[in-house]
Parts: structure tokens; C-alpha cells; sequence
């Protein structure tokens, strides 16, 4: 049975992404690579957490994470990913306002859900079939889908710098019942590995 999963780095203080967001700073001021710098750096140790962050067969993600802009959307702008995204599958975006949906290549095609997390994610099983979904992020996203026991694994990935301030994990998610089923990792991360709620 697929189940709900997310990967998501995260710094020693709880933060997720920093301050001000913006095309030049896609994680907020003062980020750069800390957070991830495991998945360039060490790939190859790493190699089996990165394949997973990836192996869905459809995601969702907030507009946050597709984009800088606010408010009206720019219909140049088509992520953070270039040409080719990595997704490789359908990716739904939460969204207020509604966007044609966009194809790239490599089989990524963006669609902009505007009624919701229950209905992205009826949306992303239905495209999914047997496959899992993973909830991409950011924060905001994430933490919704929690609160909403909607998520089934939470991996987190726990690089070993403070961030300060910024977006932060856990907020507002009441006791989402994590239980640990593995750790793992290098000196620049611990892949920290949660059953919720279950």
C-alpha cells in the first residue's frame, strides 16, 4: 500500500529555511548550502537517502517552494529546477490562485491546486496509483499535512548548523506521535527517520 512520506533538512535549531526568501536566496538570507551541502559534498555516502527524496510517484509542494514571487504569478518563471525539474512525475502546488499547469521535461508537470491539502493530495493519489506521495515542503506545507495526520514518514535530515531564524518544522502540529524506526547519516547530516501517528 503507498503510504504519505516527506524528506526535509533541517538545521539543529528547528529551522527549515531562513528569512526572506528570494531569487538570489531560494532557502532565505544567510542558508546558501548549509542545510544540504551533504547531498553535494557526500552524495555518494549519502546515495540512498537522496534517491529517496525523489522516488515518488507524485509530490506536493506549497507555492514557497516553487517559487519567490507573492501575489499575482510570473508566468516565466517555472521553478527553481531548470529545464529538466527532478522530479520526473506529477507535482501539485498549493496555491490561492490558479496557473495553467506547466510541463517540463523528464515527465515533471506542475498543476496549482487551489482548494486545498485534502484535495492535492486526492489529486496526487489519483496520479500516483501504487506508488508513495511525498510532501516536498516547505515548512508551511509540511506542518500543515501533519497537523492534519496526513503524513505517514517523516524523514528529516538534521544538518549540524543553527540557522537563527527563519521558517521552522513542527509548528502548530499538535503531537503528531512520532515513532523513531532509523537513524543514520555522516559528519554533515543525521537522517533521522519517524513513523507518525500509527
Amino acid at each position: 500500500m503507498s503510504k504519505v512520506t516527506t524528506d526535509i533538512g533541517m538545521s539543529l535549531d528547528g529551522f527549515v529555511a531562513g528569512p526572506n526568501q528570494s531569487g538570489e536566496n531560494p532557502l532565505g538570507e544567510g542558508i546558501g548550502d548549509k542545510l544540504h551541502a551533504w547531498m553535494f559534498e557526500q552524495a555518494e555516502e549519502n546515495a540512498a537517502e537522496i534517491e529517496k527524496i525523489t522516488d515518488a510517484g507524485a509530490f506536493i509542494m506549497g507555492r514557497n517552494m516553487f517559487g519567490p514571487d507573492r501575489g499575482d504569478w510570473d508566468l516565466d518563471w517555472t521553478g527553481w529546477w531548470g529545464a529538466e525539474p527532478p522530479y520526473h512525475a506529477p507535482v501539485f502546488v498549493l496555491a490561492h490562485r490558479e496557473r495553467p499547469s506547466i510541463t517540463m521535461e523528464g515527465g515533471t508537470v506542475f498543476h496549482f491546486v487551489t482548494d486545498g491539502v485534502h484535495a492535492a493530495l486526492d489529486r496526487a493519489r489519483e496520479a500516483a496509483g501504487d506508488r508513495d506521495i511525498s510532501v516536498a515542503g516547505g515548512a508551511h506545507t509540511v506542518n500543515q499535512y501533519l497537523a492534519a495526520g496526513l503524513i505517514d514518514e517523516l524523514r528529516v535530515h538534521l544538518a549540524p548548523v543553527v540557522i537563527g531564524e527563519g521558517e521552522r518544522l513542527l509548528v502548530g502540529v499538535g503531537d503528531p506521535k512520532l515513532t523513531p524506526v532509523s537513524v543514520g547519516g555522516t559528519d554533515l547530516v543525521t537522517h533521522l527517520v519517524y513513523r507518525v501517528g500509527h
